[in-house]
């Protein structure tokens, strides 16, 4: 009488992806729910160029100059104070008539920092949300 050897058969082994498709999902969520959106600031700032183009005619521009030595001009006007109050005083006149304005922050190289935070908090305070800096072309012509 032969024997028979008789091999069981193994099964192949399956990879079940399901368990890992929900540990991803599981992270995917907790990292949406855990990240932070900031806005971190309240204006929308235009930065200017290097390279300026010719200056043209804009009758939506406010232009406001701010000296070395802290001294403001709307609109080469030049204003008394040196204070937030009197700068967006004068910033309302100057913008009373134009719709949505954009806002040019000429400012001297000189100027300190807090200048030209006084301008755009003067802005801000009017609702003014268009800003941009002026620039000195890189080859000394226009601005």
């Amino acid at each position: 009488m032969a024997m028979k050897f008789h091999r069981e058969k193994i099964p192949e082994p399956e990879i079940n992806l399901i368990p890992f498709i929900d540990i991803l999902l599981v992270v995917v969520i907790f990292l949406m729910l855990s990240t932070t959106y900031s806005k971190f600031t309240e204006m929308q700032l235009n930065l200017p160029v290097a390279d300026a183009a010719a200056l043209q005619e804009r009758p939506h521009e406010v232009v406001i100059a701010v000296s070395s030595d802290g001294h403001f001009s709307v609109n080469h006007l030049p204003i008394n104070g040196r204070d937030v109050m009197g700068l967006s005083q004068a910033l309302a006149q100057a913008t009373q008539s134009i719709e949505n304005p954009t806002i040019i922050i000429s400012a001297d190289a000189q100027a300190s920092h807090q200048s030209v935070m006084m301008v755009m908090e003067a802005a801000r305070r009017n609702g003014l949300n268009q800003l941009t800096f002026a620039a000195q072309s890189t080859n000394g012509k226009g601005d």
